[in-house]
C-alpha cells in the first residue's frame, strides 16, 4: 500500500496572488509539462460574477455575514494539497478511477471544512504526480477557542453569541484537528490503497523550492569541476601552441643550416678540400643538435597528448560519479519505503487489531 499526501498551510497576504498564479497556471513552474497543462481542471464551480480563485476567496468572506472587522494580518484562506504516492496515483489513473478519486476528495473537503468554505479545487495533471490544490476560507461559528479556554480557567470574560460567524484559521489548524484531518483523509482514501503515514515520523515533505535549491547546488558543484577542467585544457592547448611554434622555428633554422651547408659545399669544391672538411664537420654537429631538438619536441608532444587524455578521463569520472550518487539516493529512498512497508505488514500480521 502507498501513502496519502496532505499538506495544509496558511495563505499569506490578503490576496494570495502568488499561489493563485501558480494554481491557475498564470505562471508555469519549471517542473510542469506545458504540453499537459490543458488536462488541468477546476473541480469547484465559481459563483456568478466570480472569475477566479482570488475573487472566490473575497466573495465567500463578503457573503459570510461576518460582523467583526477583518484586520489586514488575518488569514483569509488555507491552502491544502491532496495527493498520494506516485506509483499509486499512476495506478488510479491507469484504472480509469481518477474522476472518482477527485469526487471523493471533494466530498472529504465538504465534510471537513464545509461546502461553502471550499471555494476552489484544481486538479493538476501537468506535474509528476496528479494532485489537487484546494482552497478553504476559514469561516467558523461560535466563541473563539482562546475565549473558551479563559472561561475554563476561571477568568471572567464577555461571553459572545454561540452562533457568531468569524474568520479564524487558528480554530481549524490546532494540533488535534490537523491529526484528525490526516486520519479522516486516510480513511477516505483507503479504497485506493492509500494509508496514513506513521505517527511521529520525522520524515518531511521536500518542497519544490528546496528540491530546486538542492539540484542547483549539485549542478553548481559539477559546473565548477567542469570549469576547472576546461581551464586546465585551455592551458594545455596554449602550451601545445607554443610547442608547435617552437617546432616551426626549429624546422626553419634546420632549413637555413642545410642551405648554408649546401652553399659551403659548392664553395669548397671551388676553393679546395681543407676548408670543406672543416665545414662538413660543423654541419654534422649542427645536424646532431637539430636531431636532438626534434626528439625533445616529440617527447613534449607525447606529454601533451597524455595530459589531454587524463583531463578527459577525469571529466568522465566526475559525470559518472554524479549519476551514481543520484541513483544511490533514489535506491536508498526505495529501500527505506520498502522497509517501512514490511514493518507495517508484520505489525498487521502480529497485531490484527492494530
Amino acid at each position: 500500500m502507498g501513502y496519502i499526501s496532505i499538506q495544509i498551510n496558511k495563505a499569506k497576504g490578503s490576496a494570495d496572488t502568488g499561489a493563485s498564479d501558480h494554481i491557475e497556471r498564470k505562471t508555469t513552474p519549471k517542473n510542469a509539462d506545458p504540453t499537459r497543462t490543458h488536462l488541468n481542471r477546476e473541480l469547484v464551480q465559481f459563483p456568478d460574477g466570480v472569475a477566479d480563485r482570488t475573487e472566490a476567496i473575497s466573495h465567500r468572506i463578503r457573503m459570510a455575514g461576518i460582523k467583526r472587522k477583518i484586520t489586514p494580518d488575518q488569514v483569509r484562506a488555507i491552502r491544502i494539497v491532496l495527493s498520494g504516492t506516485h506509483e499509486d496515483m499512476a495506478r488510479v489513473q491507469d484504472e480509469g478511477r481518477l474522476n472518482e478519486w477527485c469526487d471523493n476528495n471533494l466530498q472529504w473537503l465538504h465534510r471537513t471544512f464545509g461546502r461553502e468554505n471550499t471555494v476552489s479545487a484544481v486538479l493538476h495533471m501537468d506535474e509528476h504526480t496528479p494532485h489537487i490544490h484546494a482552497t478553504v476560507v476559514p469561516i467558523v461559528t461560535g466563541e473563539r477557542r482562546k475565549a473558551r479556554k479563559k472561561q475554563t480557567e476561571g477568568k471572567r470574560t464577555y461571553r459572545k453569541k454561540a452562533d457568531a460567524v468569524r474568520l479564524c484559521a487558528d480554530d481549524l489548524l490546532t494540533r488535534e484537528r490537523l491529526a484528525a484531518y490526516h486520519d479522516s483523509y486516510a480513511a477516505a482514501m483507503s479504497k485506493y490503497g492509500l494509508q496514513r503515514g506513521i505517527r511521529g515520523s520525522e520524515a518531511r515533505h521536500t518542497t519544490t523550492a528546496q528540491y530546486y535549491r538542492d539540484l542547483k547546488r549539485q549542478t553548481g558543484e559539477l559546473e565548477a569541476n567542469v570549469q576547472q577542467l576546461q581551464t586546465e585544457q585551455r592551458q594545455a592547448e596554449r602550451q601545445l601552441d607554443e610547442v608547435r611554434k617552437e617546432i616551426k622555428s626549429e624546422k626553419l633554422e634546420a632549413a637555413k643550416t642545410e642551405a648554408k651547408a649546401a652553399l659551403v659545399a659548392k664553395v669548397g669544391s671551388l676553393l679546395g678540400s681543407g676548408k670543406l672538411k672543416e665545414l662538413e664537420a660543423d654541419n654534422r654537429t649542427l645536424q646532431g643538435e637539430v636531431a636532438a631538438r626534434d626528439e625533445s619536441i616529440e617527447l613534449l608532444q607525447q606529454q601533451m597528448e597524455r595530459q589531454q587524455e587524463e583531463h578527459s578521463r577525469q571529466l568522465m569520472e566526475l559525470q559518472s560519479k554524479h549519476r551514481r550518487e543520484m541513483a544511490d539516493k533514489e535506491t536508498a529512498h526505495q529501500k527505506e519505503v520498502s522497509f517501512l512497508k514490511s514493518i507495517i505488514q508484520k505489525a498487521k500480521k502480529w497485531f490484527p487489531l492494530f
